[in-house]
């Protein structure tokens, strides 16, 4: 027993004597003590904290050469490799990290939403909760300034441009069918779920040059990384009905979402005004997978939808109504790796895959449609310090098309193109110091089907004044190849150019968030034809040209009252161009002067509540009137709308959802379609453009089942 007790007090002996003390004291430049500094060795779970005095002390068992790691918010991250016994009573100075959170960003043209983001003008739940949206983030963003009003359409419209100007992209990797199709007249949705993204950046104008063929603006969608926990949710609607689930294991996620969508229970309800032989009716499908490696991170998204519908409605150039049945099939799937190839360089590569079928009948016509598209993108980040960091990369994409079809029940048709695109890009971030910084980078594009090449500069410097204020200015080429419905009649055309300036203010302070932009866009070889529309037998060239201008204002508060947030935005634009059929240079008719938003939901605790109100007004826009001998002189009255939305808090985890749009019922016109021939009276009758139908009403329960039980649907009530 002796023995015994003296072997086991040899061992403990021997492990004390074995034990090393690492110690020491961090300060800054300016011999301040850094307190609560994370110090420790890697690769072990050995290490402290520093004290008020920066002074820190710790035992460790490891022998030999170890690398000392000192970690502090807002400074440079201090290393040392050395032997364990040398590091005793160690003086250690941190230096300022010019490029971290409380240093100067580059903010000109974009907005960040999301609780990644710096600076979040929204965060995730406000894409849901925002009254009048329905959960589209799409209108979420509309919201927002720089955008445009255009509510029989629904898509984003930025500064002056078109619909088709602006891109989304989906973890980096281009979204080629973003929207989901409608009937005439009608606002289309995007076709992903809000819930499986954590951070949206929507760029206004001047983005970076990792990104192109978008002449006005950028939309990038990041998928969760990492879920908390598993969870199932159920979605119970009165247009149809979700089931959600998340599954997370040690280094694995998956999530799963699935949606039935059928709107004839609704119109028995709220009728509208087509004449409908088969309601709206949608089966979607999204699915994310997560597998964590050593270094970084791999995901696997891939989403289905098929959507059908058949509509009658009125034309006044038919004495009929004119009948349009649609089925349309979309598959969109991408995968995706970030992480890092040593300590300074990471790797951020992907491809993806989109095949969009859709069958159309309108009268006497019969079209089937094919899309597929791909897309490849590979980019090398560098830091070769905290001041210098540079970005370069490449990528390919290609689409074919076939659109084949029946006209007049005994005309053949049938176009097909394949598209292929390719660039390199190199983009290099420079802190000048924790105040100043700037962007510099270079975009080279070359398309296949016609011969072009171009190459895009482009700009972003900052200025910091001090924590609260700082100004951006941003310069920039951009290029984009002319749609689909173009390039299907003639190849014979060149990539369209936009030069975007671009003067940045803001200020935040406490959950405050103010922004003011000026901007200035110029188009260069716009795509024009000599028909009404774009027709086999039209002449099509690249003369076209334009600019936008105008001033963007935003304003965010979750502060000064208590349980209410806001935000008001408005903008300003002033735009003419002169493209496809327009006979000179005139506003087009999806641009207004004056576009204005206000933001507001209020917490009611004794009632478990939260109640949301959306105000939106657009002044009038431009439309033709072929009675008048100027072209684009009308102006339709100005569009307002109000929104309402509830969400009840049944329980922590079950929610009632209520929302009504045009709560007043605004009688809004979106413009006129002119009868091909004049009256008796040498007078071209004109049919209103408006809503089918003047409101429309949402109802939803959502119910979610959580390890925590706790966490819901609309997380923070």
């Amino acid at each position: 027993m002796k023995l015994f007790t003296t072997l086991i007090l040899l061992c403990f002996t021997l492990q004390i004597t074995a034990q090393t003390t690492v110690s020491g004291t961090v300060k800054t430049k300016k011999n301040q003590p850094i307190t609560n500094a994370n110090v420790y060795l890697a690769n072990t779970y050995d290490g402290a904290t520093t004290n008020s005095e920066g002074k820190f002390s710790f035992t460790t068992d490891e022998e030999g050469s170890v690398t000392l790691v000192i970690s502090y918010l807002a400074y440079k991250t201090y290393t040392q490799t050395a032997s364990v016994d040398s590091l005793k009573n160690l003086s250690i100075i941190l230096y300022p990290d010019v490029s971290t959170l409380d240093a100067v960003e580059l903010s000109a043209g974009s907005f960040q939403a999301g609780d990644n983001s710096k600076v979040a003008v929204m965060n995730a739940l406000d894409v849901v909760t925002t009254a009048g949206v329905a959960g589209d983030f799409i209108g979420a963003l509309q919201t927002l300034p720089g955008t445009t009003t255009v509510g029989e359409d629904g898509r984003l419209f930025v500064r002056g441009g078109t619909a088709e100007e602006t891109q989304v992209f989906i973890d980096g990797l281009q979204v080629f069918k973003p929207y989901t199709p409608t009937a005439n007249n009608t606002p289309t949705r995007g076709r992903y779920s809000p819930f499986l993204f954590d951070g949206i950046t929507f760029s206004t104008g001047g983005y970076s040059a990792e990104y192109g063929n978008a002449l006005s603006s950028v939309l990038l969608l990041n998928t969760i990384d990492e879920p908390k926990q598993n969870q199932t949710d159920f979605s119970f609607m009165s247009l149809g009905a979700g089931l959600g689930h998340t599954k997370k294991w040690k280094k694995d996620a998956l999530t799963i979402n699935a949606a039935y969508i059928n709107l004839a229970p609704y119109n028995k309800l709220v009728p509208d005004d087509n004449v409908w032989n088969k309601l709206p009716e949608s089966i979607s499908g999204e699915a994310v997978y997560r597998h964590t490696t050593k270094n970084g991170l791999i995901k696997l998204y891939s989403a289905f939808d098929r959507i059908r519908f058949d509509v009658a409605q009125e034309d006044i150039n038919f004495d009929n109504l004119v009948r349009l049945n649609l089925t349309n099939n979309n598959w969109y799937t991408n995968a995706s790796y970030d992480g890092f190839l040593g300590n300074s360089t990471k790797l951020t590569t992907g491809v993806s895959y989109s095949n969009s079928t859709a069958k159309i009948g309108l009268d006497d016509l019969d079209v089937t449609s094919k899309e597929q598209s791909f897309h490849a993108k590979a980019k090398v980040k560098h830091t070769f310090s905290n001041v210098f960091k540079l970005s370069y990369g490449g990528e390919i994409m290609a689409t074919n098309f076939d659109e084949q079809g029946l006209a007049d029940n005994d005309i053949d048709f049938n176009y097909k193109f394949t598209n292929t695109m390719s660039a390199a890009f190199a983009e290099a971030d420079v802190f000048f110091s924790s105040k100043f910084a700037g962007k510099f980078g270079v975009r080279a594009n070359y398309n296949d089907l016609f011969d072009s090449y171009s190459v895009a500069p482009r700009i972003s410097l900052a200025y910091k004044f001090n924590k609260r204020a700082q100004v951006s200015l941003a310069y920039g080429n951009f290029y984009q190849a002319p749609q689909n419905d173009e390039l299907k009649i003639t190849q014979d055309l060149d990539l369209q150019m936009a030069t975007h300036y671009i003067l940045n203010y803001q200020y935040k302070k406490n959950n405050q968030l103010f922004r003011a932009e000026l901007f200035y866009k110029k188009y260069d070889d716009l795509v024009q034809y000599d028909s009404e529309f774009n027709r086999p037998f039209s002449n099509f060239n690249n003369n076209g040209f334009g600019y936008a201008s105008g001033l963007d204002l935003f304003w965010r508060d979750t502060r000064n009252i208590k349980n209410l947030q806001y935000w008001v935005s408005y903008s300003y634009l002033d735009t003419k161009r002169k493209f496809q059929d327009f006979p000179s240079e005139v506003m087009p008719n999806f641009a207004t002067k004056h576009n204005a938003s206000l933001v507001t939901k209020y917490w009611i605790s004794s009632l478990r509540s939260q109640v949301g109100m959306t105000y939106n007004y657009a002044s009038g826009r431009p439309f033709n009137n072929p009675n008048s001998n100027v072209f684009m002189d009308g102006r339709t009255k100005s569009y307002n709308n109000v929104s309402f939305n509830w969400s009840y808090l049944i329980s922590q985890q079950k929610i009632l959802f209520i929302s009504a749009s045009n709560l007043f019922g605004f009688k809004n016109k979106f413009g006129y379609n002119y009868s091909n021939t004049p009256d008796v009276n040498g007078m071209f009758d004109r049919q209103a453009i408006v809503p089918s139908s003047d409101r429309f009403f949402f109802v939803g329960f959502f119910w979610t089942i959580s390890d925590d039980k706790t966490k819901n649907q609309l997380d923070n009530l």
